[in-house]
C-alpha cells in the first residue's frame, strides 16, 4: 500500500515528460512546413513555434538551429548576433577590460549554451599591459583560438552557428568577426563531409547525393534574400565563397586606407575609402559608418573643411551614438568660429557622456564596437564641460559673427570672383540637400526600420550645412565685390590724376612756345669792314643757342613766377638756364 503512491508519482512525471517531448516535436514539425512555404508571414510564425518550443527544452539544438535560420531570413541580424554573440571572437576579446563596466555587464546576459571559444591563456600582468579596447587584432590568431574552442566542443554543439553567425556579422559590419566564423564554418563543414565519406561507396558520390551531403553541414549559408530550408542546395555553399570574397575586399581597401591615412597620403586615403562608400555592391551600415568617420578624418588633414562636416554628418545619420563623429564635427565648427553650432554638437555630446554613466555601459548591445573605454569617459566629460563653459563666455563676449568663411569654402583670402564661383558651385552640386540622401541607395540596413530615421537626419544635417555654405557664398562674395569697389575708385583717381598732368603738361608747353624767341637778332653797326665778321659772331651764337635747349631768352620778368609755378606742378625740378637782358619800357 505504500509503494503505490511512488509508482503513481513516476508515471505521472513520466507522463509530464513525454508530454512535453510531444509537444516539442509537434512544434518543430509544423515549424519546418511553415519555414518550407518560404513566406515571409509563415516565417514568422514558424519562429513563433520555435520559442515555444525553446520553453520546453532551451537547449534544443535543432530548435535552436531553425531559429537563427529564420531569423537570418527575416533580416533580424541584431536577434542573431544576440543569440549566438557567446561564439563572437572580438566579444571575447573585449571582455578582458576589467576597466570596461558594459563588458562587465554583457557577461551576465549571456545565454546558459556558454562555450568558451577563446580561452584566455595570458597571464595577469600581459592582460594588463595590454590595450583593452579592441581596435584591431590578427585574424590568424583568431582563427586558432576559434578552431582551439571548436576542438573541445565540436562532439557537442552544432557547426551550423558559425556560418549563421558569420553571415549576421557580416550584415551588422563586424567583417573581421564575419570573416574568421564564415571561414571556419566552411572548413568545419569540409572536415565533417570527409570523415562522414570515408564509409561510403562509390555508388553513394551521384550528384544529388553528393551536394546534398556536402551541404548539409552548410544549412544556415543561405543569404537573407532566400527563405531557410533543407540544406539541399548547392548554390548554399558558393553565396559563401561570393560572400567571403566581398568582404575580404572591403578589409583590404579599408585597410589600404588607414594606412595611407597614417603615412600622410590624405587624399589616397580619400580615394580609397572612395571606392568602399561609392561602390556598386551595397555596403554593411555600421562599416559605412566607420569608413565615413575615417574619411571625414582625411578631409580635415587635407584642409577639406565643407567634405569633412557633410561626412560627419552621414556618419551620425548612420550612428547617431557616434562619439568620435559628434566631436569631430564640433571642433571643425570651432576651426571655423562658428560658435553657435559648436556648442550645439558639445552640448549633445555631453548628453551622450552622461547617459553612458548613469546606465553604466557605452551606448548600443554588448558586440557594438567603440574607439573609447568607458573608464575614459568621466576625464571626458570634465574636459567638455570646462570646454563648454569656455564657449559661452566667447559667444556673450560676441565672437558669433566673426565665421571663417574662406575656411569653409576652401579658399584664400584675397581670391577673385571667378574662383568663389566656382567653388560655390561644386560645393553645392556636392551638399545639395536633394542629394543628402543618395548614400542611403548605397548602405545595407541591418534594419529596414531605421531606413526613414536615417533619411531624417541625413536632410536635417544637409541643410544646415548648405545654409552655412549660402551664408559664407554671400560673405565672400560681399567681400570681393567691395575689393573690386574699391579698385575701381583707386583706378578712377589714378585716371584722373594723371589726366590733370597731361592737361598741365600741355599748357605749360604752349605756353612756354609762345613766350620764347626762336633766335637772338644781332645789332646794327655803321661799320662795313667789320660786318662780316659780326654777322659770323651773330650765326655761331644762335647755333649755339638752338644746340642748348635748355636756355630760355625773350622771357620777361613779370612771367618768371607764373613759369616757375607751372613747372613745379608738373613735377620739374631741373635747374633752367634763363639769360636776363635789361629791357627798356
Amino acid at each position: 500500500m505504500a509503494v503505490s503512491p511512488c509508482l503513481s508519482g513516476n508515471d505521472q512525471k513520466k507522463h509530464w515528460w513525454l508530454t512535453n517531448r510531444k509537444l516539442v516535436d509537434k512544434y518543430i514539425k509544423d515549424a519546418r512546413c511553415l519555414i518550407a512555404t518560404q513566406e515571409h508571414n509563415e516565417v514568422a510564425s514558424a519562429l513563433n513555434l520555435l520559442d515555444a518550443a525553446l520553453v520546453l527544452s532551451p537547449r534544443l539544438e535543432i530548435a535552436l538551429e531553425l531559429k537563427a535560420r529564420s531569423l537570418l531570413y527575416l533580416r533580424r541580424f541584431r536577434d542573431v548576433v544576440d543569440m549566438l554573440q557567446d561564439y563572437i571572437p572580438s566579444l571575447k576579446t573585449s571582455t578582458d577590460d576589467s576597466g570596461s563596466v558594459s563588458s562587465d555587464n554583457s557577461s551576465h546576459q549571456l545565454s546558459r549554451e556558454r562555450v568558451k571559444l577563446l580561452p584566455s591563456n595570458d597571464s595577469s600582468s600581459d592582460s594588463s599591459s595590454r590595450d583593452p579596447s579592441f581596435k584591431c587584432f590578427s585574424v590568424s590568431d583568431l582563427k586558432k583560438k576559434v578552431m582551439a574552442g571548436l576542438c573541445k566542443s565540436c562532439d557537442k554543439e552544432g557547426k551550423w552557428r558559425y556560418l549563421v553567425l558569420g553571415q549576421a556579422c557580416c550584415h551588422l559590419g563586424l567583417m573581421e568577426d564575419a570573416m574568421v566564423l564564415l571561414q571556419t564554418g566552411k572548413r568545419l563543414a569540409s572536415a565533417a563531409f570527409r570523415r562522414e565519406s570515408i564509409c561510403w561507396s562509390d555508388d553513394s558520390f551521384s550528384l544529388p547525393t553528393a551536394i546534398a551531403l556536402s551541404d548539409i553541414s552548410s544549412a544556415a549559408t543561405t543569404p537573407p534574400s532566400t527563405p531557410p530550408r533543407n540544406p539541399t542546395s548547392f548554390s548554399e555553399s558558393e553565396n559563401i565563397s561570393q560572400l567571403l570574397s566581398h568582404i575580404k575586399l572591403l578589409i583590404r581597401r579599408r585597410t589600404a586606407a588607414i594606412a595611407a591615412l597614417d603615412a600622410g597620403l590624405h587624399s589616397e586615403a580619400i580615394r580609397h575609402f572612395s571606392k568602399i562608400v561609392d561602390g556598386r555592391r551595397p555596403a554593411p551600415q555600421g562599416f559605412l559608418a566607420e569608413c565615413y568617420l575615417y574619411r571625414a578624418y582625411a578631409y580635415k588633414a587635407s584642409g577639406r573643411i565643407a567634405e569633412s562636416i557633410s561626412d560627419c554628418n552621414k556618419t551620425l545619420a548612420l550612428d547617431p551614438t557616434s562619439i568620435q563623429a559628434l566631436d569631430t564635427r564640433a571642433s571643425l565648427l570651432e576651426t571655423i568660429r562658428c560658435l553657435p553650432d559648436c556648442l550645439h554638437d558639445f552640448e549633445h555630446l555631453k548628453l551622450l557622456y552622461n547617459s553612458i554613466l548613469r546606465d553604466r555601459k557605452l551606448p548600443g548591445p554588448a558586440w557594438k564596437r567603440h574607439n573609447v573605454r568607458y573608464r575614459e569617459i568621466p576625464g571626458k566629460l570634465c574636459a567638455l564641460t570646462t570646454k563648454i563653459r569656455q564657449l559661452k563666455q566667447r559667444i556673450a563676449s560676441g565672437e558669433t559673427g566673426n565665421v571663417d568663411y574662406h575656411a569653409l569654402i576652401g579658399l584664400r583670402r584675397g581670391c577673385s570672383r571667378s574662383e568663389l564661383e566656382r567653388a560655390h558651385l561644386l560645393l553645392c552640386l556636392r551638399h545639395k540637400p536633394d542629394k543628402a540622401t543618395n548614400f542611403v541607395d548605397r548602405c545595407e540596413f541591418a534594419d529596414e526600420r531605421d531606413l526613414d530615421s536615417v533619411k531624417d537626419r541625413a536632410k536635417m544635417s544637409a541643410l544646415l550645412l548648405y545654409r552655412l555654405l549660402q551664408k559664407g557664398y554671400a560673405s565672400v562674395m560681399s567681400t570681393i565685390m567691395d575689393e573690386e569697389s574699391a579698385e575701381r575708385q583707386r583706378k578712377k583717381a589714378a585716371a584722373a590724376l594723371q589726366a590733370a598732368q597731361a592737361a598741365i603738361h600741355v599748357q605749360q608747353t604752349q605756353y612756354c612756345n609762345t613766350k620764347l624767341e626762336p633766335e637772338t637778332r644781332p645789332t646794327s653797326s655803321t661799320n662795313p669792314s667789320g660786318c662780316n665778321n659780326r654777322g659770323n659772331s651773330s650765326e655761331s651764337k644762335t647755333n649755339a643757342v638752338r644746340s642748348n635747349t635748355n636756355v630760355f631768352q625773350g622771357v620777361f620778368c613779370r612771367d618768371l613766377a607764373a613759369v616757375g609755378n607751372l613747372l613745379s606742378q608738373v613735377g620739374f625740378n631741373r635747374p633752367l638756364q634763363v639769360k636776363y637782358e635789361a629791357l627798356s619800357c
